[in-house]
């Protein structure tokens, strides 16, 4: 056998592993690319699948906001006179007219709550968001509730961020008692009931001194906050009941169980809400004493940004009943 045949074979040989390499080499290739495919198709699929999950949410969020429902609530307690044992307390709070709540929407709320036919009606402040060209149509509107013994509300923070001497004037021309650090005897026949509230601290020094001066343990008696955290500084058992707004139930919670943020003590919309105390006076009925109950409002509008979730804005209808 010649040394060229011999070079010949070898490089036969060697081209043949070559080319069985580079088969194998394509192949892997070919594998490598067909898995990064098929990653991608996967990547692609969830991406889509969160895109439309995020809009679908986004979407409900934002349809959540006119989704009012109406809240049922029983007040019991022995200090409420005969003659208001079954009569119906209506509150609302945080209406927050302006961009994302239209006056048409007031109109549609004031229609609905004057559907309930209340007895009283009760209002927890916030009437306005941003500019004081919403104060004076707000509270034209609300002139038009109707109930049979009165129509009581106090400020909230964003009244006086606005223009809170307007919004005094204007709740007082039309027709609601102002209840801020002060109160109102409300009578049926020989029976009669204590309606106050505190201030707002952006307007004032929050009190309950004009409400409780003369109110005695056995009688009955409501105090309006519009900020909650105010129930956990009160050191008195003549008040019954108390009713807040402020909160908007966290406005967006984790499917009702959590309220991730909250407003700060201080009155800002910032607060991390971590502790059961804080979640404690976030929304719904709780009883911060042993004899006084606190309903806290989820309200009617929203903050920026301008969605809820799981946290539906709300008209409180409040029954009391005699034990």
């Amino acid at each position: 056998m010649t040394l060229s045949h011999t070079l010949n074979m070898k490089i036969v040989k060697l081209s043949e592993s070559f080319g069985r390499y580079a088969d194998r080499c394509f192949i892997s290739i070919s594998i490598i690319k067909l898995k990064q495919q098929m990653k991608l198709k996967k990547i692609t699929k969830w991406l889509i699948i969160i895109i439309i999950t995020a809009v679908v949410l986004l979407a409900y969020a934002s349809l959540e906001t006119r989704w009012i429902k109406i809240t049922h609530v029983s007040l019991e307690s022995p200090d409420i006179p005969r003659a208001f044992d079954g009569k119906r307390i209506v509150f609302v709070s945080d209406i927050h007219h302006g961009e994302a709540l239209s006056i048409e929407r007031v109109q549609k709320l004031v229609q609905r709550v004057n559907d309930l036919q209340p007895d009283i009606i009760i209002l927890g402040g916030d009437y306005i968001s941003l500019d004081e060209k919403y104060i004076k149509p707000v509270f034209s509107e609300l002139h038009k509730l109707k109930s049979k013994y009165g129509v009581f509300g106090v400020m909230g923070n964003h009244d006086y961020f606005v223009n809170g001497d307007l919004s005094r004037k204007m709740m007082v021309t039309n027709g609601i008692k102002q209840c801020d650090n002060k109160s109102y005897w409300v009578k049926i026949n020989k029976d009669s009931i204590k309606i106050g509230g505190v201030d707002d601290p952006g307007g004032s020094t929050p009190t309950i001194d004009s409400t409780v001066y003369d109110v005695k343990k056995a009688d009955f008696c409501i105090l309006i906050s519009h900020r909650p955290e105010y129930i956990k500084e009160l050191k008195t058992d003549l008040i019954d009941v108390t009713l807040s707004g402020h909160t908007h139930g966290g406005q967006v919670t984790l499917f009702g169980l959590w309220s991730p943020i909250l407003p700060s003590d201080n009155s800002s919309w910032a607060s991390i809400s971590l502790t059961k105390e804080s979640q404690k006076y976030s929304y719904g009925l709780t009883h911060p004493q042993a004899n006084m109950q606190s309903y806290i409002s989820s309200g009617i509008g929203t903050r920026s940004p301008h969605f809820r979730f799981f946290r539906r804005p709300e008209i409180a209808v409040l029954e009391l009943k005699r034990k």
